[in-house]
């Protein structure tokens, strides 16, 4: 095992407590249930969980995200296809369309700032509101 410097350690230390912080309030608010107003709009406890969905969770993250969208028939679409240069691999990729709704619009904003996230699975953007993301699941090698 490597040995870390006391303040590698320490930084360390402090990542994790950030962490379980992150961890205990998305699950707090999860527990409320309170994630769409009365008008459909996503509320500000389902754009906070969004934001703070652990990057180890992306199929999590977008099957909780699915469930918030408006307009799902027309602007949300996903499937298993071949990745775009290699073809023997299968990628699960979402297209995701806001339509122009303001509450879509806020699920992208929310799901833009939790960075790592968005780096890992974001493909493409397009004028319009559309979307492309690659799922991109992590495990233990087991």
């Amino acid at each position: 095992m490597v040995k870390l410097s006391k303040k590698l350690q320490e930084m360390r230390n402090q990542f994790d407590i950030k962490l379980a912080e992150k961890l205990k309030r998305k699950n707090e608010l999860l527990a409320k249930g309170d994630f769409l107003d009365g008008d459909g709009y996503p509320t500000d406890d389902a754009l906070e969980i969004i934001a703070l969905w652990h990057w180890d969770d992306a199929r999590g993250w977008f099957k909780f995200i699915e469930g918030l969208w408006a307009y799902h028939d027309w602007g949300w679409k996903e499937n298993d296809e071949p990745h775009e240069w290699d073809k023997d691999k299968i990628v699960h990729r979402y297209y995701i369309s806001t339509a122009g709704w303001s509450g879509n619009e806020s699920i992208i904003d929310a799901m833009q700032k939790s960075d790592f996230m968005w780096s890992l699975n974001w493909v493409q953007s397009r004028r319009g509101g559309h979307y492309i993301f690659e799922l991109r699941e992590f495990n233990d090698g087991s």
